[in-house]
């Protein structure tokens, strides 16, 4: 009787093990560290410690932070053909939404605390400063890339029209450079880094599809 409550505890079937290689504690990583910086930054604003200030403060940090994030999630395809790494494409749609939230963020702050929502004298900023109609433009094109970024919408779009429009956030990206080279007065060094960074990103992009058709070609 042993024998039998042994042999069929040996036949249930074990839980799976998680792959290994999948790391799945690294996406939520990612986002608990990426919020930080929001935390740090409200805990300054009710402190007073943004300086005299506080809201163009918030906004070039909320605005800076979101064209990291985004540059950092466009680095995860290059990495990986550089260096042959994988983890990079595991973080990439993290890196993407928290983009997309410190951009949503730095577009209301603009909007509710430095406009008072005045829609008038937003639309006049949008059609007039072209700084601002930059990086709104940017903003808009991270809408559906955020909108998509599920599996469920990548299945319902198919792998080559998910691809493509997901292009769009080089477009948005180069917008964010051009919305921080506008908005600095004297000193471009930082908005021209992270310009060529993003040109650094686009050469490897292009050198492995040129490198890609050749091998398809041979």
């Amino acid at each position: 009787m042993k024998a039998a409550r042994g042999g069929a505890a040996a036949q249930r079937p074990r839980a799976a093990a998680p792959p290994r290689g999948k790391l799945p504690w690294l996406p939520p990583a990612i986002v608990t560290g990426g919020l930080i910086p929001l935390v740090v930054l409200g805990l300054r604003a009710f402190t007073g410690a943004l300086g005299p200030n506080a809201v163009a403060e918030a906004l070039n940090q909320l605005g800076l932070l979101a064209l990291v994030l985004l540059i950092a999630s466009l680095a995860a395809t290059p990495l990986k053909l550089v260096s042959g790494w994988t983890f990079p494409l595991r973080i990439r749609k993290a890196l993407g939404l928290l983009a997309f939230f410190y951009a949503c963020a730095h577009f209301l702050t603009y909007a509710g605390v430095d406009q008072g929502l005045d829609v008038r004298a937003i639309v006049e900023d949008i059609t007039e400063r072209p700084f601002i109609l930059a990086g709104f433009v940017a903003l808009l094109l991270l809408v559906p890339l955020a909108a998509t970024s599920t599996a469920r919408m990548l299945k319902r779009l198919g792998a080559a029209r998910w691809k493509r429009l997901h292009r769009l956030a080089y477009v948005a990206a180069v917008l964010g450079v051009v919305h921080f080279f506008l908005r600095v007065k004297k000193d471009a060094t930082e908005p021209m880094i992270y310009a060529a960074l993003l040109a650094l990103l686009f050469a490897v992009r292009v050198a492995s599809a040129v490198l890609h058709r050749r091998a398809a070609r041979r």
